[in-house]
Formats: C-alpha cells, structure tokens, sequence
C-alpha cells in the first residue's frame, strides 16, 4: 500500500459527493424541476468522466482511513462497471419520465448519492465503512422506489423495500456485533488474525447473519420477497436502476466482505454461498414461468442471475472471482438493452408492462423484435450470445473447484429458466393476433437496445477484453 493522502486516493468520492449536494442547493433555489433535464445529464456525464479517471487510472493497492477505505484493482472495476451502468441508465430513462411526469430534479441527485455509497460499499475494508456505504446506497433507493406519488403501487414498493431493507440492515448489524464481539475488531484484515487457530462458532454465526443482510440487497432466495412487488410498482426506470448497479455493488461487497476479512475459512462461508445460490436459481427459474408482467419477470430473472453469480463466489477461489467479476458485468449490460425496451413500451400513451401486449411485435417493429430476440437469448445463455459465456465462466469456476454438483445444478436451473425467455420471443413472433404494443423510443433508447443486442453478438470474440482486468481484479482480492 502506498503513502498517499488520505484525501487522494478517496478523490473521486469527494467529488461525486460535492457535486449531488452542490446540485441539491443549486436546484433547489433556482430551477428545481426546470433544471431536472440538465442535472440528469449532467450527472451522467459526471459518472462517465469519473468511471474513465478511476479504470485508466494505474495505482495499485492503496488504502485510506487505518484501512478502512480500500483502493485496489478489484474496487476500481466495481466502480466501473457502477459508474457506467447508472449513467446509462439515468440517460436511457430520461424521456421517459421527462413524457409521464416523473423527472423531478431529485432523481439525479439521489442516484448520485445512491452511487456514492455503492462506490464506499466496494471499497470497505472495515464494518463500520461497509455499514456507511450500504445505508447511503440504501436511503437513497428507498426513496426513489416511491417517486411516483400520486401511484398506490409505487409507494407501496417504496414502504415494502423501506420495511424490508431495515429488516435486513438490523441482521446485518447483528452479524457485524457478534463478529465484533468474538474478534474485537471491525478491520477485515484482523477479524481472523485476531483469534489466533480454532474459528470460534460465534464469530461463524455473525459471518452467516453478514452474508444473510447482504443477500437481502443481491435479492438471493430465500431473502428474494421484495423484489417482485418492487421491481413491479417502483416507475420503470428506477426499476433498471435497481436491476443494474446495486446488485453490481451489492455483489462485490460480498466477495470483498468473505475474501478479506474470512479468506482463510473458504469452506465455511462457501457452503452458505452454494445454498443461496442454487436456491435462488431453482426459485428464479420455476417462479418466473407462470408471470405475466415483464416486470415481475424480470425481477425472478434477476433472482436467478444472482445465483448464478453466487456460483463464482461460492468456490472460493481467484477464476470463481473472475468468473462473478464477468458474469456481473455482462448481465448488467444485458438488462440494460432490455430495461431501454420495457421503458418504451405504451399503449394509448400509458405505460403498460403485461407480456401480451408484445404478441405479433416482430410484425410491426423487425428491428427492435430481432434486437429483444438476442437479449433474451442471451439472458436463457443460449450459444453464441454473451450471456452463455457468463454462464459458461461460472459453472466452469465451479467444475476446476470441484464442485460439480453446483455447476449441474446450475446447469439444470438454466435450462428450465429458458422456458420463460424463450416464451417472451414466442410472443413477440408466434403470439396471438391482436394489435401489440406501441414502442415509442427517445434515440438513446434505441441506441442502447439496438446497441446492446449487438455487443451480445460481437463480444463473443474477446469479450471486449474484459477478462484481464477482472482477472487482475480478483487476484488483488483473493491473493493478497
């Protein structure tokens, strides 16, 4: 670790945090909601700036605060891939809620803040940072699930996730106790070292709680309830928000949390990764099949996805990172091209989301139904799309680890989740004959449709090299 400022190496926080409450006072008294527009923008281009400052930049390890505060490879492309995907989709979601209504001058800043704690989550090297992280991110998505005010379902998502999320923030806390209590410290670095040879059983007990909190913010099963009924009545774009960068983070706070503070004890905390994750892939496959809102389908998608990438995790090794490095990044990209489609979706000029509003789809919209085609083949993982080669890193992972009997699992639970993708691309081309849905898009929307469903075909080549920085990414975590 290198002798840097404190201050430097948490620069791009700084001034991420500057800019959403400098924005916050700026609107508020001048603009506010005039200025909603330019502040998205803005923001979004705040995110790709500091997403190209923190991957080019070449740093190494280095740790702020008595360590509390860890920049390394491995938080670098979290904060990419964060930084990334919420510009997208802030830029994506724009129109629409500029057109219904929505766009408040709020949202951007609260995203702003929402990804200012995702970027602390990843790079916690302490219990007290995680916690800080996690809460900002946390306070923030609470209140844009129930943006829609005058909507019954929309605030009924936000008080669902608020109940919910407070829930799993107390289990967390009290894992964080009782790991505190048994090792006398809140660094990662010194909870194992600090209890010398046996791992007593009450330090095991908080790491289960830890990871059963967090599992809560990854919507694993069997910590999976919120997330139907908040992907369905939060407004659209925030739910491709939270389809995107909080599970990113979310995901990375686990490794970073079972690697640095218990990477000695693998077959410990694997065991509780390999449950969560085969549950919630049998839950998010069988679940999904009899949905009828794109939405709610959706959402036990991403139930599934998150086993999937628990699979990495679980076998407790550098590929198993790697792999849960690169299936992350591709199944955001993947929901992104689907979410700039859902969004687009009308009828009459009101949103609708039910899947049999797409029947015939491919008669009035070839493109966009070829492009919806390859997404959802690639979210099934079926061969040469990206997302088979997501799948593939995986379960691959766990067969070197020799843990066959997950990759099976995995394996069986892909092949029943393609039931419900391949029943969405029947609709769109074989469905019953009716007049479908209107699919109005903004050119950005287009653009990140279009554009997605060809990068699940191109990448296929070198994964547009991804594979070298996560791959170094990982070995900073685990090797250290």
């Amino acid at each position: 670790m290198s002798a840097v400022p404190d201050y430097v190496i948490v620069l791009p926080e700084i001034i991420l945090g500057l800019w959403a409450m400098a924005a916050l006072m700026v609107a508020v008294y001048t603009g506010k909601d005039k200025l909603a527009v330019a502040l998205t923008w803005a923001t979004a281009g705040l995110f790709v700036a500091l997403a190209l400052w923190v991957g080019l930049g070449q740093h190494g390890e280095r740790a702020a605060f008595g360590g509390m505060f860890i920049d390394d490879p491995f938080a670098r492309f979290a904060k990419v891939t964060i930084l990334i995907s919420a510009a997208a989709v802030m830029v994506m979601s724009q129109d629409y809620m500029s057109r219904h209504g929505l766009l408040r001058f709020e949202f951007p800043v609260l995203v702003a803040l929402a990804s200012l704690g995702m970027m602390m989550m990843v790079s916690a090297g302490d219990l007290m940072a995680l916690y800080m992280g996690l809460e900002l991110q946390s306070l923030a998505l609470y209140v844009v699930a129930a943006m829609r005010r005058d909507s019954v379902r929309s605030s009924e998502a936000g008080l669902k996730y608020f109940v919910l999320g407070s829930l799993s923030s107390g289990i967390l806390l009290y894992g964080a106790s009782l790991t505190y209590g048994f090792a006398g410290t809140t660094a990662f670095s010194g909870i194992l070292a600090s209890v010398g040879g046996e791992v007593p059983v009450g330090l095991l007990i908080g790491l289960v709680f830890m990871l059963a909190g967090l599992a809560f913010k990854v919507s694993a099963a069997p910590f999976h309830m919120w997330t139907p009924d908040v992907y369905q009545g939060s407004p659209t774009p925030v739910t491709a928000f939270f389809a995107t960068a909080p599970k990113v983070a979310a995901m990375f706070l686990i490794a970073r949390l079972v690697h640095e503070a218990f990477g000695s004890i693998p077959s410990q905390w694997g065991q509780v990764l390999a449950a969560l994750a085969v549950i919630s892939m049998f839950l998010g496959a069988v679940a999904a099949i009899g949905q009828r809102d794109i939405k709610r389908l959706m959402a036990y998608s991403s139930i599934a996805h998150m086993g999937y990438a628990l699979i990495g995790l679980a076998v407790g090794t550098a590929y198993g990172v790697q792999a849960t490095l690169v299936y992350m990044a591709i199944y955001v990209t993947m929901n992104i091209g689907t979410f700039a489609f859902i969004l687009s979706m009308e009828r009459d000029g009101r949103p609708v989301t039910d899947i049999a509003s797409l029947n015939q789809f491919s008669k009035k919209e070839p493109l966009k139904a070829l492009a919806l085609l390859v997404l959802f083949f690639s979210l099934a993982g079926v061969p040469p799309m990206l997302g088979f080669f997501g799948k593939f890193y995986v379960l691959k992972a766990a067969v070197d680890a020799g843990m066959v009997w997950l990759a099976v699992a995995g394996a069986l639970a892909s092949v029943i989740g393609a039931f419900y993708y391949l029943r969405v691309v029947y609709f769109i081309y074989f469905g019953a004959e009716q007049e479908p849905a209107d699919s109005r898009m903004a050119p950005v929307q287009w653009v990140m449709l279009v554009g997605v469903a060809a990068l699940m075909l191109i990448g296929v080549i070198n994964l547009f090299g991804i594979e070298g920085p996560a791959m170094t990414a990982a070995q900073s975590l685990v090797q250290r």
